[in-house]
């Protein structure tokens, strides 16, 4: 598919660093490696490369969800493609979904779900603070994605405006403080996700959600390790990515 101006492009440099930028005439990236004439990407192949300015490969690719939570604008700390990814399986959102999004924040979140909902599916994102939501809704629109989402700048203490949603996330300070409302705005057998990231908010969470008409109540938190490519050294990094969040999940039943 041929490169066309103005579109977003991820630049993987031979030696593994990497950019995100757009097809603009008259504008350069500059690298450690060389520069990059961006002008000259227009109608260029995704998946070839082009050389820097010092003869060395740059690999043209298209972003995805995790190249554009990397290098995405962020006012807040965000949910880890790690969690992200189990969380969206958990939830089971699909085309033409209804979904709820509490705690906007800077919109990763948001995107991964809009990105799954289609045309057809709505997100409703919930967010306090309106500084949060100009970076959320310039990162959503870069993405493509900004007319599947609904933006409602209000607390959701009084609950939501919304009926029969297919899945809610939540991620605020003391998720149990909502719990009803969320149980309210969820269709019958809808899926709930609620992250926190210490075991006293975790217990206070599952206090009400058994307290509620809730079923399918889990507690989950993934450890991450990355392994070097090379195949004459294959082994793990030294680093891993171990605690991050504590996932819960539960799916709305009647009483």
């Amino acid at each position: 598919m041929p490169i066309r101006e103005g579109d977003r492009v991820y630049i993987l440099l031979e030696d593994g660093r990497d950019y995100l930028v757009r097809v603009e005439r008259g504008k350069s990236l500059g690298t450690h490696l060389g520069n990059i004439d961006l002008g000259e990407l227009s109608g260029r192949e995704f998946g070839e490369y082009i050389l820097t300015t010092s003869g060395k490969k740059a690999f043209l690719l298209q972003p995805g969800v995790v190249e554009n939570i990397f290098h995405m604008r962020r006012k807040t700390q965000i949910v880890y493609p790690k969690d992200l990814g189990y969380i969206l399986l958990m939830l089971d959102v699909k085309e033409g979904d209804r979904v709820i999004d509490v705690g906007l924040g800077s919109g990763a979140m948001c995107g991964a779900l809009a990105r799954l909902v289609g045309k057809a599916g709505r997100v409703y994102a919930y967010e306090r603070r309106e500084e949060f939501i100009a970076v959320a809704r310039r990162n959503l629109e870069e993405w493509g994605l900004l007319d599947r989402v609904v933006i409602c700048l209000r607390d959701i203490e009084e609950g939501f405006e919304e009926r029969e949603v297919d899945a809610l996330f939540l991620d605020v300070p003391e998720p149990w403080k909502y719990l009803e409302q969320c149980w309210e705005a969820l269709r019958g057998g809808g899926r709930m996700a609620i992250v926190s990231p210490t075991a006293s908010q975790v217990m206070e969470v599952l206090r009400g959600l058994h307290s509620l008409p809730f079923v399918s109540i889990s507690v989950w938190e993934s450890l991450f390790r990355e392994y070097k490519t090379n195949p004459l050294t294959f082994r793990p990094f030294d680093r891993m990515v171990a605690h991050t969040t504590y996932m819960i999940f539960a799916r709305k039943v009647f009483p």
